[in-house]
């Protein structure tokens, strides 16, 4: 797994791990990192498949095989010897990636950012043009030809929908790099087939159930980015999680659908500094 390390700015500093999602990289953290690296160690990886990291050999990539990953590399990037002081910034797959480790690893959990996160849904509930979408990704031998051979993932639903302001040609060209070839797809492919809707596929569902058991009960800080109108989390998945979730604050970034990051960078990398350092200095 390639990844990005500012270093620690001080002895004293926390660490901060920011987890993108599909399709994305650590690039979509380019513009927020600048902000939090002057008081914080910034860990910035790119999801294997994804980026600059290279490729599963079994061409999987299902969620557990991430999850796998991730823990591997959280062992061998942050051991626990190093430092207590872990926050987490998450969007997208690395929400579900980034919670369940902070499910299983709750003592060094300090506070957790998350956007466009990934809950357990109900097909009803998914806005009609994302839900028409999906259903095709998540169609056989449709999804594979959408995806694979015409690569709408990049093209269409970050290109076209992704964000509220349009990405440039170059910022496109970024995101395009990593799948040039259709073989290097698959982990486009995959994600979008793992979004736990109406309980399947079973194994994520529980995933999912059992990290938003552990936010629900557990008192540690919580910062929620959403934008309007949003997209995977519109303003009613943003209000039921306000009222279930305790020690949170939300924080409207304003025009945004997915991908926040692009949207409104500042103001996220302002709003987690802020987060961190009320964080610390309530300790």
């Amino acid at each position: 797994m390639a990844y990005v390390d500012t270093g620690l700015p001080t002895n004293t500093a926390p660490t901060v791990i920011f987890l993108h999602g599909n399709p994305t990289s650590s690039y979509i953290y380019r513009n927020i990192v600048p902000h939090v690296s002057p008081i914080a160690r910034c860990i910035v990886p790119d999801l294997v498949g994804f980026g600059d990291s290279g490729k599963m050999p079994s061409n999987a990539y299902y969620v557990r095989d991430h999850i796998r990953y991730f823990a591997a590399f959280m062992d061998a990037v942050v051991p626990k010897k190093e430092t207590d002081k872990l926050f987490f910034v998450l969007h997208d797959w690395g929400s579900a990636i980034g919670l369940d480790w902070g499910r299983k690893n709750p003592t060094r959990v300090e506070g957790v950012a998350f956007m466009e996160y990934v809950y357990e849904a109900r097909r009803e509930d998914l806005l009609p043009e994302l839900r028409e979408t999906f259903e095709k990704f998540r169609t056989e031998g449709v999804g594979r030809q959408l995806i694979i051979e015409e690569n709408m993932f990049i093209e269409g639903v970050l290109g076209q929908f992704g964000t509220a302001r349009g990405l440039t040609e170059a910022e496109m060209q970024h995101y395009r790099r990593p799948f040039l070839k259709k073989e290097d797809r698959e982990p486009m492919y995959r994600f979008p087939n793992e979004i736990p809707v109406d309980g399947q596929p079973e194994d994520v569902a529980e995933l999912v159930k059992a990290y938003w058991a552990w936010l629900r009960e557990s008192d540690v800080p919580k910062l929620l980015f959403w934008g309007e109108p949003g997209a995977g989390v519109p303003l009613e998945q943003v209000r039921e999680v306000e009222r279930d979730l305790g020690n949170l604050r939300s924080v409207n970034i304003g025009p945004g659908t997915h991908y926040l990051q692009e949207d409104n960078p500042h103001l996220i990398g302002e709003e987690t500094r802020k987060f961190l350092e009320e964080v610390l200095e309530r300790k």
